[in-house]
């Protein structure tokens, strides 16, 4: 049946409280079955599969493109980086995830959440990055020419 994408407007991040959001990847209903029965204390970022496994982290991805976003985010993490990096390096992972494969895009929503709660910090089209990200220009290619002869 090859790829499908339901929709790019599909908000991925769920605002679940004031001290909580959801992500989600995959089937919509699932996912928001999730979102609606979770219930979690204390701070933390943790996996939620879709048969119910619970993994806690730091970092993670999810969707087909998350190969892709991984790479950027394991060669970028740093502990102890500032909020303006960690979105840098969130918006940059999400756009080479959306580059790479082809169902995912829309927009990279990025937010963080700390001890008073969530903050939208960005939400971008990945279009629009594809400038800031990825090298555009000509490229110089030096060649020497043959001479041929006709005979």
């Amino acid at each position: 049946m090859g790829g499908y994408i339901s929709s790019q407007s599909v908000k991925k991040i769920i605002e679940i409280n004031p001290h909580m959001l959801g992500t989600m990847a995959g089937g919509a209903a699932d996912c928001q079955f999730w979102h609606r029965n979770l219930g979690i204390k204390g701070p933390g970022l943790y996996y939620v599969d879709s048969e119910g496994g619970r993994l806690k982290g730091n970092r993670f991805s999810v969707g087909s493109g998350s190969p892709y976003a991984y790479g950027v985010l394991d060669s970028g993490y740093r502990y102890d980086m500032s909020i303006e990096e960690a979105a840098e390096l969130a918006r940059r992972s999400i756009y080479h995830a959306t580059f790479r494969d082809g169902a995912s895009g829309g927009t990279a929503s990025v937010y963080y959440v700390g001890p008073d709660g969530w903050k939208k910090l960005s939400g971008d089209d990945v279009g629009e990055l594809h400038y800031k990200y990825y090298p555009v220009g000509p490229a110089v290619v030096e060649q020497e020419m043959a001479e041929i002869s006709i005979a």
